[in-house]
């Protein structure tokens, strides 16, 4: 009987963490990249300049200057910036610029659950009519710009999509570790 109760209880706790796949309607409009060749990382870098509110990072391996210059830049003009990064990249990766984003205000969380937080998302202004959602292969890296093959959307306008990711965000936050500069 103990057994039992044991499993239908860690059925009961399966139930409350998976969750089923989202259902959105596409809408909004939708920019798209490939590299090497076309300029992803300058889509990224235009729409950290458009936000408005915050932008919700989640990054695998983050090199790219410019894009974390736009960040610092967002963050002085009033725009809250909040990053969560793959743990190792981080801490091993020579040309990680996740510390200096740190060092910068910029709050950082490394990922202190999964094996590689492997999300490549960018969510600016969520919860607003102007929601732009990031992702696709696209590392955050000057190698994903030039010598990799990637492929990179910008979704905008599309507040429920934009929200699902924020709440991914938020989610992954609750089991992260804050850096500390």
């Amino acid at each position: 009987m103990r057994v039992g109760l044991c499993i239908l209880g860690l059925a009961g706790m399966a139930s409350l963490t998976a969750a089923e796949p989202l259902d959105i309607s596409a809408r909004g409009m939708i920019q798209l990249a490939f590299t090497p060749g076309d300029d992803a990382a300058g889509l990224v870098v235009d729409a950290i300049r458009q936000a408005r509110r915050q932008v919700l990072v989640q990054a695998y391996s983050f090199t790219h200057r410019d894009i974390a210059e736009a960040l610092t830049d967002a963050r002085r003009r009033g725009v809250e910036v909040l990053v969560l990064a793959d743990r190792q990249q981080a801490e091993t990766l020579r040309t990680s610029l996740v510390g200096w984003l740190a060092r910068q205000g910029v709050p950082v969380w490394v990922d202190a659950e999964h094996a590689a937080a492997h999300d490549k998302v960018m969510v600016l202004d969520a919860g607003t009519s102007q929601a732009t959602l990031i992702t696709g292969s696209f590392n955050f890296t000057h190698a994903a710009q030039s010598r990799n093959a990637e492929n990179l959307l910008v979704l905008r306008g599309n507040a429920p999509l934009a929200e699902a990711y924020a709440a991914n965000w938020r989610r992954h936050r609750i089991h992260s570790l804050q850096l500390r500069p």
